[in-house]
């Protein structure tokens, strides 16, 4: 048995995933925990938030995310790799500053604006 907290809504479900019974799921209000518990305890992924330093630009450093899930195993490695980018201003929300992070098909997106000074 895996114990979680629900993040999907507001109310933060205490779930109960059993492993031996086909990954069943008890403690959810909606179907939304559902879902999550069985990733969560199946295959667990998380979506990186940071930083990348921005060369010629009118700020120093832009905001950059994964577009989607990459496997929670492979987050320090994606912050090693994410550490490594420089970019060129101007930067635009949406462009890519890492396609296909570690193999995993997920890019590394900008989440924020840089002008070209």
């Amino acid at each position: 048995m895996k114990n979680f907290i629900c993040i999907m809504c507001p109310k933060g479900c205490h779930l109960t995933v059993d492993e031996s019974n086909d990954y069943q799921v008890s403690g959810y209000s909606c179907n939304k925990g559902v879902k999550y518990g069985k990733a969560e305890a199946t295959n667990p992924v998380r979506v990186v938030t940071s930083t990348v330093i921005v060369d010629g630009g009118s700020g120093h450093l832009c905001s950059v995310k994964t577009a989607d899930g990459i496997p929670k195993k492979a987050v320090l490695a994606a912050m090693k790799e994410i550490n490594k980018v420089q970019l060129q201003a101007p930067v635009k929300i949406g462009d890519i500053a890492i396609k296909n992070l570690l193999d995993t098909g997920v890019d590394v997106v900008v989440t924020s604006e840089i002008q070209a000074s």
